[in-house]
């Protein structure tokens, strides 16, 4: 059983969902792009019993209120978010675990209010979104932001309305990933049912999102802020294995490498079997070795 909650913001609210004993340990998790805190639902009663889990929709995701008209969504803006969901708790100090985008998001909140977090946790993330290769690539990246962004404006268009069967059909073709059953997870707390069909609750601004972009060299600095202890979960047939990141092959593995060089025995690294939404479609793949990290102690869990 879960309990639904919201968060009041200046322009709306943060929604999220609840399991286990409010007086159990934090965990704050986080979706990824263009998904929702369902993306949890599978995996979360396969943990720990005595952690209090919040997973939460970021804005203009899932329930959460869209940001204002005119507003872009910024990468930094979800960091504030998972900062204001924190304070409503009022956590001081708990574990954050995010998939994918998500990932980089709890990375950032990590280098940035290091003292709050006791583990991390990053489900087919390295805890960075990888930098454009050159500096054309970057403008060009962030240009786009822009136009996309007035272009949405100018056109002004109204979300389109599907049957439930294309709804899912849709999801699942954007999302290669996914299997049948995850997708309709995701679209229970994604879509909204309207006399005209199902309505994706995501604001179309969310699919122009500004990112940050960091290099090795920064990433190596930022590794070094991290106070707590750290397990990614990378899927064999996911998005971070060399064989599918062929343009990308020396910046992964400088950086797992800079992870394991510069926060040794904080670093756990482990390979799965499954595809990226591998949490979502075979949950008790990696259910184990995340529950054996978040009850370990001052020794390092075993993989």
């Amino acid at each position: 059983m879960f309990l639904e909650l919201k968060f009041p913001v200046p322009w709306g609210h943060v929604a999220a969902k609840a399991w286990g004993p409010s007086e159990g340990h934090p965990v704050l998790c986080l979706h990824g792009w263009l998904d929702n805190a369902n993306t949890f639902d599978k995996l979360i009663p396969l943990l720990p019993r005595g952690c209090y889990y919040v997973a939460m929709d970021f804005s203009g995701h899932g329930l959460s209120s869209h940001r204002p008209a005119g507003c872009p969504y910024h990468f930094l803006d979800y960091v504030t978010d998972v900062r204001r969901v924190a304070a409503a708790l009022q956590w001081r100090r708990f574990t954050l675990m995010g998939h994918s985008m998500g990932g980089a998001v709890a990375g950032m909140f990590c280098f940035l209010y290091p003292e709050m977090v006791d583990k991390l946790i990053l489900l087919e993330s390295l805890g960075f979104l990888l930098a454009p290769e050159d500096t054309e690539a970057w403008l060009k990246s962030k240009r786009r932001v822009i136009d996309r962004l007035l272009s949405l404006e100018a056109k002004q268009q109204t979300p389109k309305a599907r049957s439930p069967e294309a709804a899912l059909q849709r999801l699942l073709e954007a999302n290669s990933h996914l299997t049948a059953e995850g997708g309709a997870i995701l679209l229970q707390r994604g879509a909204t049912e309207t006399p005209a069909g199902l309505v994706y609750n995501r604001d179309m601004r969310a699919r122009t999102q500004s990112r940050e972009f960091f290099t090795v060299e920064q990433c190596v600095k930022l590794l070094q802020k991290i106070q707590d202890r750290v397990l990614i979960i990378v899927s064999q047939d996911g998005l971070l294995v060399p064989h599918n990141l062929p343009s990308r092959n020396n910046f992964v593995k400088a950086l797992q490498e800079a992870f394991e060089s510069t926060l040794k025995e904080h670093i756990q690294l482990a390979e799965v079997p499954g595809s990226h939404f591998v949490h979502l479609n075979e949950p008790e793949v990696v259910s184990g070795i995340i529950s054996n990290f978040l009850t370990a102690q001052n020794t390092r869990a075993r993989l």
